[in-house]
């Protein structure tokens, strides 16, 4: 049987592969809130009390919801994905008489082409609940993001995960040491050789849209894999912040947040299927 070889792409989920943030499509207007008076309510709430911003976030979602007399389950959360937009390539499209695969599909089937095995991750600090409830949900092998804890009756009570820039980069370790049980701390911090993760650092892009993703960023360019710094297209200073990152080191490249066949991230991303391939099969040649 054909060894594959291990490919991780891990992305951000609100600027990267979705316009905007998941919580201001439906949510907020359902508990009677605008966006713009939502998260100004958070900025201030973790000012006042210097707390981290994703809980804070997460606990006024839950305390609107509340007093807008609507209760939240899983499944609402979930809804509330269903009709999420995503940037042109990620779903399945027509150009010209052609139907065009979406993107993760397209990539998988690139990456075999090349002896490459490609999975998905999220990395957000949006809600978890929300995302397995989008179009997409089932293209992932894991979804790390913020969640919420249900009582016994199934309603959302209380954060019992939050990810903020910085413990993002928790994740990225996960998937190099094939970890993926986020209640699992024994495994992510035994320490395991190199050459024996599952994943190696230099088998992982990281795709993300800002300064909250630096961290992951860093973490993976630092350890040889790649970043890539998406903006949405037609954004005014959007780009230039972009390659700012690249002058600092902290992103390998930059792209509009086009995912369709033959645009610049496409591009990219096939290109490093094909260094990756490119360099297991030199290394194969050293030991013969």
């Amino acid at each position: 049987m054909r060894k594959f070889i291990p490919f991780a792409i891990a992305y951000d989920f609100d600027g990267t592969l979705a316009p905007g943030n998941m919580q201001e499509n439906s949510f907020i207007p359902a508990i009677g809130m605008n966006k713009k008076k939502f998260w100004k309510e958070v900025a201030s709430q973790s000012e006042t009390h210097e707390a981290d911003n994703i809980l804070v976030y997460m606990w006024l979602m839950l305390k609107k919801a509340e007093a807008a007399d609507v209760k939240f389950r899983k499944q609402d959360f979930k809804d509330h994905g269903k009709n999420l937009p995503f940037f042109k390539g990620i779903l399945p499209y027509k150009d010209g008489d052609i139907n065009v695969k979406g993107w993760f599909d397209r990539i998988n089937d690139y990456g075999k082409l090349s002896g490459v095995s490609i999975q998905h991750f999220i990395i957000s600090s949006g809600i978890r609940e929300i995302v397995a409830g989008t179009r997409i949900a089932t293209k992932f092998k894991s979804v790390f993001a913020s969640s919420f804890y249900y009582d016994q009756n199934g309603v959302a009570r209380w954060p019992a995960l939050a990810l903020n820039y910085t413990s993002k980069t928790q994740y990225l370790f996960r998937i190099n040491k094939g970890c993926l049980d986020v209640h699992d701390h024994k495994k992510i911090n035994k320490y395991v050789p190199e050459d024996e993760r599952p994943v190696p650092f230099k088998h992982i892009v990281y795709i993300g849209d800002g300064e909250t993703d630096i961290p992951c960023f860093r973490v993976v360019t630092d350890r040889g894999g790649y970043s890539i710094a998406v903006y949405k297209p037609q954004t005014r200073g959007a780009k230039n912040r972009c390659q700012n990152l690249i002058k600092e080191g902290r992103a390998s490249f930059k792209a509009p947040a086009d995912y369709r066949n033959k645009s610049l991230l496409d591009r990219i991303v096939k290109g490093l299927v094909d260094k990756i391939a490119q360099d297991s099969e030199i290394n194969k040649l050293r030991e013969l």
